[in-house]
């Protein structure tokens, strides 16, 4: 008897759970639906589960979620291909619902399933379906529909292909904008499966009258499908039917689908040639550029370098930079923080008199520029024009502002210049580092900052490691060990941190004489933060330092410092004891 309830035990879980008061217990029963099929088999969970689950669909959302994703990886619970039509029914079901992330999910799962199902199955079962969906009664079927002809149409027949694009085409002049949308936003993906000859004579008539929709969030989404649709047309077709499109879309009446032409407009260069390009898209872009929405100028000056890349300088310089020079000035700082962020890549497009003409003095005027994003985004971008104009023009022109920033009251930027600065000093060179930045690296360590502090240090180790370490032992050295006894111990924590950076580089002889002695000498230190810092350093040079170190120095050092008074002290001299001794043992 025992071995005949055994099976049914879990969907009798099931059921119970599914229909609990406790939307957990619902959720948790939905995420077992694969451990559940394995127990009861492919046939039960076909005849049984599947069945109970498409009429089980009043519930929840989250629920219903969960049962749209599950079902989209069900194929090998059901008895593989051959058996997956039978996924469909519970799925269509979650597609007709009102929340529309269920809905999103049932279609996913559903394009999942159509993709594997066999040629024959598609015709018999998930054409049926999607025409069922697009003639549903609720605009919720008919919007899941456009999502699922790209899977549908390559399988059906002739007349078949024809119904379909008959159907998509009634679908985009739905009375329903949320159709309409869904129509236009899946148009590239269906338009992808269609043979040429009626991509121009179908499609291509969908497209044109999607573009005339009343609905600003239609019209968005067209101008979203564009490059994808221009990639399957020729060149000439692109310039016949999406261009005037996209260049009287770049002054639509709704801001938002000038943002979207924005977006896209660089994408379109390539399907419609450099020509086109030059006499139609430019004066589109320039046009965007000058919009009078900042979120549209945003989108724009984002693509600035890409779209001065397609175009020769000359067209650059002329055209796109008059733009240039008024963005930098916008009274957004949301569009000049865009701009800051890729005007740095037109350097190398423009080459080097015309940026040591015109971007020198707007990458001046933004690295000056009130707001700290817009001068982050300059200085992390440097090196795009140091390779343009040289490291002398560089340090003359924009390294007074560096330094001067290096002192800005936003400590993110004055984070930016550190993590620069390695950069810049192997640009310099070290004659012209010592010089201009040698003591704004120093000034670091006693920042108020701590990721300041920190960035400091490791600043020191990397300058150490690109100069070497006679040059360390001259110009930073002497220097870190002079702040050991600053009277905030926030400060000398950082010494602590810059000598257990420095000694790998610097080696043991230096390690030995100047920094270990320091270490041991913060062990007296009053406050406990200092002591186990200690612990830490001396255990962070156990393996630069001889064994005789270890033995003489180290390790009496940390014997005492276990005897502290102070809890942490002792467990990181402890620490620092054991691993000293697995060190011995394994050595």
């Amino acid at each position: 008897m025992s071995m005949v309830e055994e099976p049914l035990y879990p969907i009798a879980v099931l059921i119970d759970e599914l229909k609990n008061d406790d939307i957990q217990l619902r959720l948790n029963s939905i995420r077992r639906l694969s451990t559940i099929a394995r127990a009861l088999g492919e046939d039960r969970t076909r005849k049984e589960l599947i069945p109970f689950l498409s009429e089980n669909n009043d519930d929840d959302d989250e629920v219903l979620l969960a049962m749209a994703e599950e079902l989209g990886v069900f194929i090998p619970y059901v008895g593989g291909v051959e058996h997956a039509h039978v996924l469909l029914p519970p799925l269509e079901t979650l597609c007709t619902v009102e929340e529309t992330c269920v809905r999103d999910k049932a279609v996913e799962s559903l394009c999942r399933i159509g993709s594997q199902m066999r040629e024959n199955d598609l015709v018999d079962w998930f054409i049926p379906l999607v025409k069922r969906l697009a003639a549903g009664e609720w605009f919720t079927a008919r919007v899941s529909a456009c999502g699922l002809f790209h899977i549908a149409y390559p399988s059906a027949s002739e007349m078949l292909k024809t119904e379909l694009r008959s159907i998509y085409s009634q679908l985009c002049q739905e009375d329903m904008p949320m159709v309409r949308r869904s129509a236009a936003s899946n148009l590239g993906k269906f338009a992808a499966t269609v043979e040429s000859a009626y991509l121009k004579a179908d499609i291509m008539q969908i497209f044109e009258d999607l573009t005339q929709d009343d609905q600003d969030s239609v019209r968005l989404l067209v101008v979203e499908g564009c490059p994808t649709l221009g990639k399957l047309l020729k060149p000439q077709d692109c310039v016949a039917h999406i261009l005037p499109v996209i260049v009287n879309f770049s002054q639509d009446k709704s801001w938002r689908v000038r943002y979207m032409v924005a977006n896209q407009l660089y994408e379109l260069c390539d399907a419609v040639g450099p020509e086109p390009t030059r006499t139609d898209l430019v004066p589109a872009y320039v046009w965007l550029l000058r919009d009078n929405e900042a979120e549209v100028r945003i989108a724009a000056a984002g693509k600035v370098t890409k779209f001065c890349r397609i175009l020769s300088p000359e067209l650059a310089i002329l055209q796109i930079l008059p733009c240039v020079k008024e963005l930098s000035s916008d009274s957004s700082q949301h569009v000049r923080s865009a701009l800051a962020s890729v005007i740095m890549g037109m350097a190398p497009v423009l080459g080097k008199d015309a940026t040591i003409e015109q971007l020198l003095p707007i990458f001046l005027s933004l690295l000056k520029d009130e707001f700290p994003d817009v001068r982050l985004n300059i200085i992390s971008k440097l090196d795009q024009v140091n390779q343009v104009i040289g490291i002398d023009l560089l340090s003359q022109s924009l390294l007074p502002a560096i330094v001067e920033l290096a002192e800005d009251r936003h400590w993110r930027v004055r984070l930016a210049i550190i993590e620069y600065i390695p950069l810049l000093a192997s640009q310099l060179g070290v004659g012209f580092f010592d010089d201009k930045l040698g003591a704004l690296c120093m000034q670091w360590l006693q920042d108020k900052v701590y990721s300041i502090r920190d960035a400091a240090a490791n600043n020191l180790k990397r300058l150490a490691e690109e100069f070497g370490p006679d040059w360390a032992m001259q110009h930073i050295i002497p220097q870190v060990l002079e702040m050991v006894n600053n009277s905030n111990y926030l400060y000398r924590m950082t010494i602590l941190r810059a000598i257990s950076l420095l000694a790998p580089v610097m080696g043991l002889e230096i390690t030995c004489s100047k920094l270990l002695p320091v270490v041991i000498n913060a062990s007296k230190d009053r406050v406990p933060n200092i002591k186990f810092n200690v612990a830490k350093v001396l255990l962070s040079l156990v393996p630069i330092v001889d064994q005789s170190v270890v033995e003489k120095t180290i390790r009496p050092c940390l014997v005492e410092l276990g005897e502290d008074p102070d809890v942490d002290v002792r467990y990181f001299a402890n620490e620092g004891l054991q691993s000293i001794h697995h060190v011995m043992i394994s050595s």
